[in-house]
């Protein structure tokens, strides 16, 4: 135990007889692996961000809206428009078996909402009541639709936050009444704000029962070409996330079959697969991840080679000295295990520095600029990045210390005092 310490005790000595040299060397690793973490945590923070864009919008959700036909795949000069109804639904429920769940819903954003305060004008959703099982729509205050409100075309809304704020503004509007287009609605509701930043259009929507939407304010009205059952999109979820393909490929069928047109005619579909988007964005970042990490072991065996070139220096300049223990019995091990734990102490007290300053820094970001006003979530100490930069660090204090130290081991005292 004395002779470790001895040897803790010269090791320090050591380091601190070259203050700006070891300096040097240790901010080069601190430096590297503090780069690497935050590049890494940064990454870390667009990808959760964009997944939380996604889980706001729904679970797993693929919507389908209406389109138009080319007359001939991939040309868009003639084209056929169609759009969606209740029996598309009602037949994708039927036939579709990889569809677990699916609701239609309509959208109209040429209506105006006033209220005895103010006046607003969001899109207006007629949804069905599995609506929020699908989609996500939080409520803060009162209720959603059930099914009196649907069979009776009950002329009752749930407002968006914004839009609450905008018509009741400091007032209480639940068991309040609004008008839409002359139309008078029973407020019953108030949805949870839903996004971040500027991206709060789900804030400004106001919604109706489906059925209150289709007697009150059809599509056909204003589009003479709209069938009476006529609805904006249809959301469906697959079985399962890994099915989403088979799924849409069913939907394709009955919608197909249902509008007259072949279903390998993708330019007729007007979709969008939130599963996939999720997936090409981790495919995206993974990519990201591994070329950092790359970039990150390149920089930091550069700083091995750094130490290992200072070890060699240092090895040189005290070859008297190293001569001089070893003639006074000092053993090759003990030469060895200093030399050995002077280059490991190098890495692993700069890898350390530079991983408490990474995750410091992160931690000041994301106090200062919390998450709730940016499409992406600040940066964030990644578990896993830390534990490579340790086991990098820990390979590159071996490899800058153990060459070194057997160089050292290996001088024979006589040669060694001999020189100048």
């Amino acid at each position: 135990m004395h002779e470790f310490v001895e040897i803790l005790q010269q090791v320090w000595d050591a380091i601190t007889a070259n203050k700006l040299r070891s300096f040097l060397t240790m901010f080069g690793i601190a430096w590297g692996v503090a780069s690497l973490l935050l590049l890494i945590g940064l990454g870390e923070g667009f990808r959760s961000g964009q997944r939380r864009s996604l889980a706001e919008i729904g679970s797993d959700v693929i919507m389908e809206f209406s389109g138009n036909i080319p007359a001939i795949p991939g040309q868009h000069n003639d084209l056929r428009p169609y759009r969606l109804t209740l029996g598309d639904a009602a037949a994708i429920r039927a036939s579709a078996p990889h569809v677990r769940n699916l609701t239609s819903l309509d959208n109209r954003g040429n209506l105006k909402e006033v209220s005895e305060f103010s006046s607003a004008g969001g899109p207006v959703m007629g949804v069905e009541l599995n609506f929020p099982e699908i989609r996500n729509l939080p409520l803060a205050q009162g209720r959603f639709f059930n099914v009196d409100d649907l069979e009776n075309r009950r002329q009752v809304v749930v407002l968006g936050k914004k839009n609450n704020a905008l018509l009741f503004p400091g007032r209480p509007s639940i068991g309040s009444y609004i008008t839409i287009n002359g139309a008078r609605f029973l407020v019953i509701g108030i949805a949870k704000s839903i996004g971040r930043g500027n991206n709060d259009g789900d804030n400004q929507k106001v919604y109706i029962p489906l059925t209150t939407m289709m007697q009150l304010f059809p599509q056909w009205t204003t589009d003479s070409n709209a069938p009476r059952d006529g609805i904006y999109a249809i959301d469906y979820q697959p079985t399962d996330e890994s099915l989403n393909e088979t799924a849409k490929a069913e939907v394709h069928r009955v919608v197909a079959a249902r509008h007259g047109f072949d279903p390998a005619n993708k330019d007729a579909f007007e979709e969008w697969d939130t599963i996939k988007s999720n997936r090409t964005v981790g495919i995206i970042f993974d990519a990201m991840d591994m070329f950092l990490g790359g970039v990150g072991i390149v920089t930091l065996a550069l700083g091995a080679v750094g130490i290992v070139n200072i070890m060699l220096v240092t090895v040189t300049e005290r070859t008297k000295e190293i001569g001089l223990r070893k003639a006074l019995g000092a053993t090759n091990r003990s030469i060895l295990f200093q030399f050995f734990l002077e280059g490991l102490t190098l890495t692993g007290v700069s890898g350390a520095v530079g991983i408490a300053g990474a995750a410091a820094f992160m931690a000041l970001v994301g106090g200062a600029v919390g998450n709730s006003d940016m499409g992406f979530d600040p940066p964030r100490l990644v578990p896993w990045s830390a534990a490579m930069a340790v086991g990098i660090l820990t390979l590159c204090g071996v490899v800058a210390g153990i060459y070194p130290a057997r160089r050292a081991a290996m001088l024979e005292p006589v040669e060694a005092l001999r020189k100048d």
